[in-house]
């Protein structure tokens, strides 16, 4: 067992399902991992194995049918798969975020109807708040849902109990698991009446057929093609005059106006999520550096013996280990119940800078190998870009942060 990014205080359940995982991500994963990637073939076999383990539904509920675990030992389990293959991560990452926003916030029939079926990974989620025009800027989005009176979805004629329904028009971008996914949480301005731009948008369950092509007024034209993060579709969503009943509301009635609110509540424990794929990632990154550094020579001895070398060591060490505690930390503290917009911006600030800079060393490291797609060392070097920019770049990260201190520590003018 390594020595570095442990865990204190975990329970008994916890400590086995990460021995599960961790014997599944050495068996299952990583033989297969860079094979996959260079193909950017989707890894079917894996999620089939990850749902006969109850990965999909970890956080749902016993009374729907999941493992009712915290967020914390989601977390840890994302750490162990992204070690493995982050892509595979992100399989469940957008599934977790929408499963966890039907939990919240949605109403008694949506956790009734959507939430075992998930549990088990049949329906899959996908989560959406990007357009082409604007990404962390949340409140530049202009897809909207006019709400008409009478109705039902797509015209079949399903009503919602008051016959409202709402159509959707516009563009959304970078959703992971896009096509594959049976519902996506889905935010748009509905131009409520609020003062605030903030309560004039609303996060719809758009319910759909998985796969590329047109269904109804959702359209998921292709996978776009990446520098990393293959194996597992990134897609956008084209929305033509989409109706549904205003049942699809997230939270029903209570939830009109409220979809900044509640997605900015998922986001939070996605930048947990990325955090801990961030530590997968360097993790896996310091194994390869320390291994090879024990086994290449130069001028007659292990690299590793060359204090240049040892001190990289090290430093990439320390960075493993900071990361990890300010993700564990962070986590705990949502599963406290408290707020954890700052500890998430935190941790996923500094867990995603410092897997950037130990996964170049262990680039380094490598030296001309580390250029070779036999290595593995290749792959983790093209995906750890993404963990900067995924659920917010460090720029918006550090915004965040610094607002909040701001106001903490305002002095009296």
């Amino acid at each position: 067992m390594s020595r570095i990014a442990q865990t204190d205080d975990l329970t008994d359940v916890q400590r086995d399902i990460l021995a599960a995982v961790r014997t599944f991500v050495d068996k299952e994963i990583l033989p297969f991992a860079t094979q996959l990637e260079h193909a950017d073939e989707y890894p079917e076999s894996i999620v089939e194995s990850m749902k006969e383990m109850g990965l999909f539904g970890i956080t749902i509920p016993e009374q729907y049918g999941g493992l009712g675990e915290s967020l914390l030992t989601y977390a840890l389990v994302v750490e162990e798969i992204a070690r493995g293959w982050m892509s595979v991560a992100g399989v469940v990452n957008t599934h977790f975020i929408v499963a966890y926003l039907i939990g919240r916030h949605g109403s008694a029939e949506q956790r009734s109807r959507l939430l075992p079926r998930m549990a088990t990974g049949e329906l899959r989620g996908a989560f959406s708040m990007s357009e082409p025009g604007c990404g962390s800027d949340v409140a530049a989005i202009t897809s909207r849902a006019d709400r008409k009176a009478g109705g039902g979805r797509n015209g079949e004629g399903e009503g919602d109990g008051d016959g409202d329904v709402y159509v959707l028009n516009g563009q959304k971008m970078w959703l992971t698991n896009g096509a594959r996914a049976g519902i996506v949480a889905t935010l748009v301005k509905t131009d409520e009446g609020a003062e605030s731009v903030y309560r004039n948008m609303t996060t719809f369950l758009l319910e759909k057929e998985p796969g590329f092509g047109t269904h109804g007024g959702i359209t998921i034209p292709g996978s776009i093609d990446k520098l990393g993060y293959k194996g597992i579709e990134t897609t956008e969503m084209i929305l033509t005059d989409h109706r549904v009943p205003a049942a699809s509301i997230l939270g029903g009635d209570d939830g009109r106006g409220q979809g900044f609110y509640q997605m900015m509540d998922g986001v939070e424990v996605g930048r947990v999520n990325v955090a801990a794929r961030a530590c997968g990632i360097m993790i896996r990154a310091f194994e390869l550096a320390i291994a090879y550094a024990q086994t290449r020579r130069a001028f007659g001895r292990p690299i590793a013996e060359h204090q240049a070398i040892a001190f990289k060591l090290a430093e990439m060490a320390t960075k493993v280990e900071a990361g990890h505690l300010m993700m564990v930390s962070a986590a705990r503290k949502k599963d406290s119940g408290q707020r954890n917009d700052v500890e998430a911006g935190m941790a996923k600030y500094l867990a995603s800078e410092y897997c950037h800079e130990v996964t170049t060393e262990a680039f380094r490291i490598h030296g001309g190998y580390g250029y070779s797609k036999e290595y593995e060392i290749e792959r983790l070097y093209r995906e750890a870009p993404f963990m900067l920019i995924g659920e917010g770049t460090s720029e918006i990260q550090k915004r965040i942060i610094s607002r909040a201190l701001l106001r903490e520590y305002e002095t009296a003018r």
